[in-house]
């Protein structure tokens, strides 16, 4: 008996084994992409959300009046005549005059810059302690781990209003004579020294999970040292939770510092922010509503803005949720 393989072949004259494996592919085109990371995934899904490019536009303007003030508001935000106190919105000022007499839209304005600034440096450093904190402690563990974490235990447990309350009264109470630059300082560091623990646990469960994945055991096995593995290895497949997290924390720094602010212990005069200027005006706020209500407005819509991008960012991050 003849093969039934080799007559199949051989029935068909002129053809070749590998003939019958062309059709399959020619209709298919061949694809140039190059494969993307995770970052890159995340960035085709991030473009295709309507909710990231409105809070992203909002956080430009928002950057933007932080950083130009004069391009949205050329009047003056420090200085005012009593001849206009109270005087109600107009042409002169959009949103009005307060009981010194300043322009309320000038104040808006320029609030943002002391608001913003205190919560991307507040975040900045507070993801670079707890960052750092977190790697050594997840990636050394032992009785190195075991300290750290029960020292971020301790600040962890104090409550965030009364520590900041705290920490403000004794370095920038009544009396202090602190420059402006050194308000800020104070309020950064508070904010910083209160958080840092957060972002700890979070970059140490993420270095837990990932370092003894195969990556890491190999370039160990490879002789790489430390630095390296931390540097090359862990950092870089750790920092997406630190992203969503950090972006998400600046709304909420900036929330702390106006509440802070608000109740006479953060930011104090002649620094103009959000927070300082609900506090002045909510003894009139029958006479006028909008000295409470216009910062109030952009105090919200910014902490919305920051917190729907880290959302937006947190989706596109998560394979679970694409």
């Amino acid at each position: 008996m003849s093969d039934p393989s080799t007559a199949s072949i051989v029935s068909t004259p002129g053809a070749h084994p590998t003939d019958s494996a062309a059709p399959a592919t020619a209709g298919q085109p061949q694809s140039n992409e190059k494969p993307r990371g995770l970052l890159g995934d995340a960035w085709r899904d991030l473009r295709r959300k309507p909710l990231f490019w409105i809070s992203a536009t909002l956080i430009v303007i928002f950057l933007l009046m932080a950083t130009f003030p004069a391009l949205f508001a050329p009047g003056d935000a420090v200085n005012g005549s009593l001849s206009r106190s109270l005087d109600k919105p107009s042409a002169n000022g959009w949103f009005g005059y307060d009981v010194q007499g300043r322009d309320v839209y000038a104040r808006v304005i320029y609030g943002a810059r002391a608001s913003i600034v205190v919560a991307v440096l507040s975040v900045l450093g507070t993801l670079l302690i707890g960052g750092t904190m977190g790697i050594i402690s997840g990636y050394r563990g032992g009785w190195v781990d075991g300290l750290l974490s029960r020292i971020a235990d301790v600040f962890f447990g104090l409550p965030f209003v009364l520590g900041a309350i705290v920490i403000l009264t004794t370095f920038n109470g009544s009396g202090a004579g602190n420059s402006k630059a050194q308000i800020m300082g104070l309020v950064i560091a508070s904010l910083i020294v209160l958080s840092w623990p957060v972002v700890m646990r979070l970059m140490r469960s993420s270095v837990l999970a990932t370092k003894e994945a195969d990556y890491i055991v190999a370039a160990r096995a490879l002789g790489a040292g430390t630095g390296r593995i931390i540097l090359k290895h862990l950092l870089p497949n750790c920092l997406a939770p630190l992203l969503v997290y950090g972006t998400i924390m600046v709304g909420s720094f900036i929330g702390a510092e106006a509440t802070l602010s608000f109740l006479g212990v953060g930011l104090k005069s002649p620094v103009v922010s959000w927070g300082i200027m609900i506090s002045d005006g909510q003894n009139f706020v029958r006479v006028a509503p909008g000295l409470v209500f216009f910062p109030a407005a952009f105090l919200v819509t910014a902490v919305l803005s920051f917190v729907m991008l880290g959302e937006s960012v947190r989706e596109a991050l998560d394979p679970k949720l694409r």
